[in-house]
């Protein structure tokens, strides 16, 4: 199986550098280079806060970018900079340090307004033949308990909680969409929960991992997510021109294969039927 999924890697690879190379890829970039860049710190304290988010700006830059923030909604807590200017007592000279002070960014799904152009990642459609049995193994083979829920204050179609120890898939998504996203999100699972050997992972790194572990798994099950994953992958590969994707290669095929495992025939029944494994 490990050479098929190294196929399916390849695969990826090769249409994720066809996007990169793509009119609509070059248009979102160009829209993104226009929002801050946050601190690898308050990068992590803004996925503590909502674990969701997807693009985050201040009050003020949101309504530069012609959406206003809804009425309500919360500021996530970041560390902005400031320059303190300290006066010496004796020589009155002015020397500068660096300061932080408490700021408030938000992620667009608490915003309204215009349209963004875009994303990269296009929703999946479409029915999926064997769905209620590829369902079932999936949620014997995931390490939490998995839910079909309402998601509301983000768009996202799914998350994986660590601290509930539980993934939520959005209700409401198409077939081929919720087999995708729960896919992705056991990867987060399986690799990136406390003590898990890619815990320590950066973002980007992470979502990349659970990408392709989605794209390779469903690949191998006969379904076509590609028109997602290849905007996701290349999505959270921007700055690393892919290198996250060939650096994780060993974990992405183990996980893979662990969770295609499940979906085959049972050694220790006779029947030649499939069965799921934890």
């Amino acid at each position: 199986m490990s050479d098929l999924t190294l196929k399916y890697i390849a695969d990826l690879d090769a249409g994720v550098r066809d996007l990169f190379a793509s009119d609509r890829w070059r248009s979102y970039l160009e829209f993104l280079a226009k929002f801050h860049r946050y601190s690898a710190n308050n990068t992590i304290a803004i996925y503590l806060q909502r674990p969701t988010a997807s693009l985050v700006a201040s009050f003020s830059d949101w309504r530069r970018k012609g959406r206003k923030v809804k009425k309500g909604e919360h500021g996530i807590k970041i560390l902005a900079p400031h320059v303190i200017k300290d006066t010496d007592d004796d020589t009155g000279e002015i020397k500068q340090r660096l300061g932080f002070h408490i700021a408030y960014c938000f992620d667009v799904s608490q915003t309204d307004g215009a349209d963004l152009p875009e994303g990269p990642a296009r929703q999946l459609t479409g029915s999926v033949d064997g769905y209620a049995h590829i369902w079932d193994t999936l949620l014997a083979v995931s390490p939490v308990p998995v839910s079909i829920e309402p998601i509301t204050g983000s768009d996202a179609n799914g998350y994986y909680s660590h601290s509930d120890q539980r993934i939520v898939v959005r209700d409401g998504l198409a077939e081929l969409q919720r087999v995708k996203t729960a896919i992705h999100e056991i990867a987060h699972a399986l690799l990136h929960a406390k003590g898990a050997e890619e815990a320590d992972a950066d973002r980007s790194t992470r979502e990349v991992q659970a990408e392709s572990v989605a794209y390779v798994v469903c690949r191998a099950l006969g379904l076509d997510t590609s028109d997602y994953s290849f905007g996701y992958v290349a999505g959270w590969s921007a700055d690393k021109e892919l290198k996250a994707l060939k650096a994780s290669l060993d974990c992405i095929v183990r996980t893979s294969d662990r969770i295609l495992k499940a979906f085959e025939p049972s050694d220790d029944n006779g029947s030649g039927q499939e069965t799921s494994a934890a």
